[in-house]
């Protein structure tokens, strides 16, 4: 069964801290057929890292966070199949018709290889210190979205935006595909698998195991049919957990040994990570090649 394979480009993965060693490591995913490269986001981080709800923060306080979105307009310009993806932007820290425009000119620019991945984090100091109210994030978090996805269809359009209606905009240019793939970095319960089925095209969770990820892939099928939707069309992107030797250091080639229990329980595309910085581009090579191979061995990948 062919399963799309991804490569989620931790800041700590270029090696000596190199950002652009992020552009020979997207060309290696190219090469060895990976489907896409996702980054993520934080603007600061705040010196309480405890809340971070996905176990042990991993990352040192040195690590630089380059934005995601200038990121990939990087890596689109030295490749031509690779899809671009966000793992995940924090769309409520962006005003919508801003995040529409940036989401566009990549998906023009790249020929239509965006994917955007969502959420709205996990530190209230990126709110406070943006002039955001941490309390506020969910009902940004639809508006954002909502504008969007009306910036990106007919125009002229409309928007309302903290009870203010603006009319008779228009916003190009649009995006290259008919729909840009929206996946939702959330916990899958009843409200935000209503949130998905509404605007979203998949669901992108974090430190699930497989019985967790079925029931949540569940949730959100029937969420789906009662919004006149295909369930077969949800897009359910699982990150792998990181596989390692006795030392501690990445072994790649046991990437893909949870993945047939992860595609029972519904995921459709994998994502690996690797929780070490890497000393070259030569280990980072070994690592994506190394990693492909074991999809192929696990029957995921042609």
């Amino acid at each position: 069964m062919n399963v799309p394979v991804s490569l989620f480009a931790r800041p700590h993965l270029a090696p000596d801290g190199d950002p652009r060693a992020y552009l020979e490591i997207a060309r290696m995913a190219e090469r060895a057929g990976m489907h896409s490269i996702l980054f993520g986001e934080h603007l600061v981080v705040g010196r309480d890292t405890s809340r971070y709800p996905y176990g042990p923060w991993i990352h040192h306080p040195d690590t630089a966070w380059y934005d995601p979105l200038i990121t990939m307009a990087a890596v689109s310009a030295v490749t031509t199949r690779l899809r671009l993806s966000t793992g995940v932007v924090l769309a409520p820290l962006r005003p919508g018709l801003v995040l529409a425009k940036e989401v566009a000119t990549l998906d023009v620019m790249s020929g239509g290889r965006v994917e955007l991945g969502v959420g709205t984090g996990w530190q209230s100091e990126e709110y406070v210190g943006t002039g955001l109210a941490w309390r506020d994030r969910q009902r940004r978090f639809d508006e954002v979205i909502e504008t969007c996805r009306t910036a990106w269809g007919d125009q002229p359009f409309a928007v309302s935006v903290d009870g203010q209606r603006v009319e008779d905009l228009t916003a190009l240019p649009r995006p290259v595909q008919p729909r840009i793939p929206i996946y939702y970095g959330v916990k899958a319960d009843e409200a935000n698998a209503e949130r998905i089925a509404r605007l979203g095209d998949g669901w992108t969770p974090v430190g699930l195991g497989p019985d967790e990820l079925r029931a949540g892939v569940a949730r959100l099928a029937a969420a789906y049919e009662r919004a006149g939707r295909d369930p077969a069309s949800l897009v359910v992107r699982v990150s792998l957990p990181a596989s390692h030797d006795r030392d501690g250091r990445v072994d790649p080639s046991r990437a893909f040994e949870h993945a047939e229990a992860y595609r029972q329980a519904g995921a459709t595309s994998m994502m690996v990570s690797f929780a070490q910085r890497l000393s070259s581009l030569g280990e980072a090579e070994d690592i994506v090649f190394g990693a492909m191979a074991a999809a192929r061995r696990a029957g995921l990948a042609p």
